[in-house]
């Protein structure tokens, strides 16, 4: 008789439902989802939503369609995956979600995604017509990865502290922005909006690979310093492109832009950052430009072309340079490199050097299918 209540008691246990966080390593989302959907493909869930219940290692995926949005969402810093076991936010399949803030006003509180949780995959997303920034990256160890940040009325994908009050032991560091584009991008000085941006106030270990900044009011990417909260850690830029940076898609201008290519530094704060196979087209300003950043910098197999005043302006520090090639189509401003410079460069001094021949015509680029960014001259692929 005991068995058998024994056994029957084991059977209903079995039956009931497993608990929320064993069923929730995957949820879906969609524009038309409900906060208190269970979160299936065919009763999808809110962002919000599946943020707030997603396990360490599980997925988040977003189905197509424009998320019509009005606060910022955000990933809080209590809110973490693990070393081995990233929370992932991605677009579903071939989908293609987009988190539109057009609602919100111009405000630096108004922001789109922010990821200030730590290892977190954010994938496949595009962010646009945020008040501010369209990516916020205040959290540590995370991959922004496929995501295309645009219109935005401050930096397209920016990391900094989370606020005043972050200690520097906890500012954003070991972060990875892959195969990402972000381009026209405006606020309304039409002095601060960037493609990419690690400034101010980050941590060591943040790499942009494969990443493309075009058609940015300001500069495609900034990584400015300020004394009054002192150097920030290295950052690499490698394998990316920017281009048309100071001049949207539209044409339209603004006074107060910087419009470089790559602006690496300010206030005369050293930091040795890392810049190498990186290409500048056709900036509005300078292609590579130290920006007051006295540190022994790395600038290694970077190509520079048709930049509106200097294609490389390094007036001071102790950057080394090598294997670097500048060139332009007509004349211009010569370069400018004080440093550890060697016989392997190629800057422009009134004429271009002999690998410029292999660098003319039209730019394209493209990603390819693993990722890697492609970039053509006149049809033909450039290699660094």
């Amino acid at each position: 008789m005991k068995l058998a209540y024994i056994g029957a008691a084991l059977a209903a246990v079995l039956a009931l439902p497993l608990p929320a966080s064993a069923a929730e390593s995957v949820l879906y989302v969609s524009p038309s989802g409900r906060a208190g959907a269970t979160g299936t493909i065919s009763d999808p869930t809110t962002l919000t939503s599946a943020i707030s219940r997603i396990s360490a290692g599980g997925v988040i995926y977003l189905r197509g369609g424009t998320y019509s949005l009005a606060t910022t969402v955000t990933i809080p810093p209590t809110n973490n995956g693990t070393v081995s076991a990233r929370k992932k936010l991605t677009a579903y399949q071939s989908e293609k979600p987009v988190l539109n803030f057009s609602a919100q006003t111009e405000d630096p509180a108004n922001r789109g995604l922010a990821v200030n949780g730590s290892y977190w995959h954010v994938y496949g997303l595009v962010v646009e017509r945020a008040g501010d920034n369209g990516i916020f990256v205040g959290g540590s160890n995370n991959i922004l990865e496929r995501t295309i940040t645009r219109f935005n009325r401050d930096t397209g994908l920016q990391l900094s502290r989370i606020a005043s009050s972050t200690p520097k032991a906890q500012w954003p560091a070991n972060n990875l922005v892959l195969s990402a584009e972000s381009h026209d991008n405006r606020d309304s000085d039409g002095e601060d909006a960037d493609g990419f941006a690690a400034k101010l106030t980050v941590g060591s270990g943040n790499v942009f690979r494969y990443a493309v900044a075009h058609n940015n009011i300001d500069d495609g990417w900034d990584l400015y310093t300020k004394t009054d909260t002192g150097p920030i850690g290295t950052v690499t830029i490698e394998d990316s492109l920017a281009y048309k940076n100071g001049t949207l898609s539209n044409g339209g201008q603004a006074g107060n832009g910087d419009r470089n290519g790559f602006k690496l530094g300010g206030e005369d704060i050293a930091v040795p950052h890392v810049v190498r196979r990186t290409i500048a087209f056709d900036n509005g300003k300078h292609g590579f430009t130290y920006n007051r950043n006295p540190g022994a910098m790395t600038v290694s197999n970077n190509l520079s072309i048709d930049n509106d005043q200097r294609n490389f302006t390094f007036d001071a520090g102790s950057t080394v340079f090598r294997s670097n090639t500048s060139c332009r189509s007509s004349s211009g401003t010569n370069d400018k490199t004080v440093g550890n410079v060697d016989s392997s460069n190629q800057f422009w001094a009134g004429a271009n050097g002999s690998r410029c021949s292999a660098f003319t015509g039209a730019l394209g680029w493209s990603f390819a299918s693993d990722g890697k960014l492609r970039v053509t001259l006149g049809g033909k692929a450039v290699v660094l």
